[in-house]
């Protein structure tokens, strides 16, 4: 396995894309019966007694208070599934560990000494399904991009993304526990960081996770900077990590703003922002990426499935 040695920029990385991938193009997935809110940072579908299922991130344009509702397909939209709970968090993510739902969040709330303040933490909860969700652990405060995966011996991997001291702009870290009651905020904020796979002006984080079948991990995150005039640029990004030698491969772009329609945007900083949310890979040796873009709208895309070439 190739591994890091040498930290690669956005540009760098959005070079080698543009060399390599074809020009695909997304299309956007329209969602209904949300009072006129927009639906973003979206999950990959996902079943539910046997019908589709997207959790997203619901949310009115001048604010960062959201909540996640699931979606299920009504033709050519999506529309809130009945009875489903709703929660007021953003960016979700899903996933099954030992049979159960492991489903979460980021929560936001104001700063009680400082009111125009927003502080956050992820959220996570489990259950037998969506119906039936409990909290049971949160993250340490201020970190999103917390995800959970069910490793090839049973145990959980933890990836994590400090900032500040130990992670500047935002790093990726590792650790590894044996049973959901072991996760907190202690275990996450001890985790390792990977090493080389940021320069300190930008960040990155996970959004998803995929068992490989050789025991390897793929992971579906994001690269992002700043521009000069203080612009976001997000772009999905994977990389395979082994859990055994906690070595990365290179990271990779899959996709850039580019490569789906124009729309709406939550404010013009924002316009170039694709946040990955989930991939689902296919039979045909493609993926279908599912992503939000520029914090106003969700879309999806199909893709050479970028996972393959970390199994052969």
């Amino acid at each position: 396995m190739e591994v890091n040695i040498k930290a690669q920029s956005c540009i760098e990385l959005l070079e080698n894309f543009e060399k390599t991938q074809l020009m695909a193009k997304g299309e956007k997935i329209k969602f209904a019966n949300v009072e006129g809110r927009d639906v973003y940072n979206i999950t990959a579908p996902f079943d539910v007694d046997g019908k589709k299922v997207i959790a997203a991130r619901v949310e009115k344009r001048d604010s960062e208070f959201s909540q996640v509702m699931f979606f299920v397909n009504d033709g050519e939209t999506w529309i809130p599934m009945k009875g489903t709970p709703v929660f007021d968090l953003q960016d979700p993510f899903v996933t099954k560990i030992n049979d159960e739902i492991i489903f979460g969040g980021v929560d936001v709330f104001q700063n009680e000494n400082a009111p125009h303040q927003l502080l956050w933490r992820t959220f996570f909860y489990r259950g037998k399904s969506i119906y039936d969700l409990k909290f049971f652990a949160k993250g340490p405060l201020g970190m999103k991009d917390i995800r959970l995966v069910e490793l090839a011996d049973k145990k959980i991997g933890i990836f994590t993304r400090p900032q500040g001291k130990i992670g500047g702009r935002g790093k990726i870290g590792f650790t590894v526990i044996n049973t959901l009651e072991e996760l907190n905020e202690e275990v996450i904020e001890r985790a390792p960081l990977i090493e080389n796979q940021f320069i300190d002006e930008e960040w990155g984080g996970v959004n998803e996770l995929h068992l490989l079948k050789n025991g390897k991990i793929g992971v579906l995150g994001h690269i992002a900077r700043f521009d000069d005039e203080g612009n976001r640029h997000y772009y999905p990004m994977v990389f395979m990590f082994d859990p055994v030698t906690k070595k990365a491969s290179p990271l990779k772009i899959i996709a850039a703003r580019k490569n789906f329609e124009e729309g709406e945007f939550k404010r013009s900083d924002l316009k170039n922002v694709v946040f990955s949310g989930g991939l689902i890979r296919r039979e045909d040796g493609y993926a279908e990426l599912y992503v939000g873009v520029s914090d106003a709208e969700a879309h999806k895309i199909v893709i050479p499935d970028p996972f393959i070439q970390y199994e052969n």
